[in-house]
């Protein structure tokens, strides 16, 4: 499978739904497969919080392969001997599109706070400008889980004539306070920590060493991600090995892997980004600018294919049925499919249980649903 790498650059402003404008801005996307010459295989693929455009395959010398590799690839559910498939790098990210610590203009100083607050909905909206740009004007499907999931209903709503298919994983119509409140820890984790230096650290020290906020938001973010079944199978009350239980700072494995991750993360993940997207996750609501739910799904032309996960502590399942009720309720029921993953092992199931869903999302793709 071949991986093409690319960033374009926007001269014209992006009005952004606060009422601010972005201009110039940057986007970096990768592509996967060819484009047929009808153009009509184009799969359109959305990251969440902390993915990036680089969804599958492994550039030389990588230790990991994308974040979804196990569900994009040659022979894959999203087949790239069928499917042209594209992933943009949202802006506001850390990745390469234009965010809080590009510069706000060539050559000049990074945005840092200065940088606009951003939503789901600026986001698809300069996604859909890059789209044009390259010439698809419409794509066979959308897919996305978690904040990739909010982008993809998106698409249906903001843009009813482009999609053929919206596949959206393990997200919601309008953030929940659960999800909020975890997102708060982070934030204040992040703020408090005098390394921040309110926004105007060195990002090449932080690389470096990390940063102790983003790290404990990351701790209180992996807590979601799982469930308590997963974390039993997984750590169990294992106690690592050659650190006495009766030693006041003496570790179990979960406490460990809460450690590792969040320390490691806090080397590569920028901590403006993470309050910036953080921050549209928590403002996302797919009604806002419509008197309800219902009102902004009449829009929707596309077949929705709304796939939750049962134990998803974080998006709860209950999430995703609660818009297929709504379509049923306007009429539209014919266009939206709720499918539930059988799954204990938390949110983070859409990224690593693949081989739960990845036939029904074959099937989608194949005109068998």
């Amino acid at each position: 499978m071949e991986i093409t790498t690319k960033k374009i650059k926007f001269t014209n402003p992006l009005y952004l739904e606060s009422g601010r404008i972005l201009e110039p801005y940057e986007i970096v996307f990768e592509t996967y497969g060819e484009l047929n010459e009808k153009k009509d295989n184009v799969v359109v693929v959305c990251h969440a919080l902390s993915g990036s455009h680089h969804a599958a395959g492994r550039y030389e010398g990588d230790r990991k392969a994308g974040w979804w590799d196990n569900l994009i690839g040659d022979g894959k559910p999203v087949d790239t001997s069928k499917y042209f498939v594209i992933c943009t790098n949202v802006i506001g990210s850390c990745f390469g599109s234009t965010g809080p610590m590009s510069p706000r203009y060539q050559g000049g100083e990074p945005f840092r706070f200065k940088f606009p607050v951003i939503t789901i909905k600026d986001m698809v909206k300069a996604q859909k400008i890059l789209f044009s740009r390259l010439g698809i004007d419409k794509a066979y499907a959308v897919i996305g889980g978690s904040m990739g999931g909010m982008q993809a209903l998106s698409f249906g709503v903001l843009f009813p004539n482009f999609a053929k298919k919206i596949i959206s994983l393990a997200a919601t119509h309008a953030t929940k306070p659960w999800v909020i409140a975890f997102n708060k820890v982070a934030q204040e984790a992040i703020l408090k920590d005098p390394a921040f230096r309110n926004g105007y650290y060195d990002p090449e020290i932080l690389r470096e060493t990390g940063l102790s906020g983003l790290a404990i938001g990351r701790m209180a973010g992996h807590i979601s991600f799982l469930s308590h079944y997963s974390m039993d199978r997984k750590f169990g009350r294992e106690y690592v090995e050659n650190e006495g239980l009766f030693e006041l700072f003496g570790r179990f494995q979960v406490e460990r892997y809460l450690e590792y991750n969040g320390y490691n993360f806090s080397k590569w993940f920028d901590p403006l980004s993470y309050l910036y997207i953080t921050k549209a996750i928590n403002i996302f609501d797919l009604s806002r600018g419509y008197d309800s739910l219902q009102e902004a799904l009449e829009n929707v032309k596309s077949k929705l294919y709304l796939i939750g996960f049962e134990k998803d502590v974080l998006f709860l399942p209950e999430e995703m049925r609660e818009i297929k009720d709504a379509m049923n309720s306007i009429g539209k029921g014919e266009l939206a499919e709720y499918y539930e993953v059988k799954s204990d092992y938390g949110h983070d199931a859409f990224l690593v249980e693949v081989e739960k869903f990845g036939d029904y999302i074959s099937e989608i793709l194949e005109d068998k649903r």
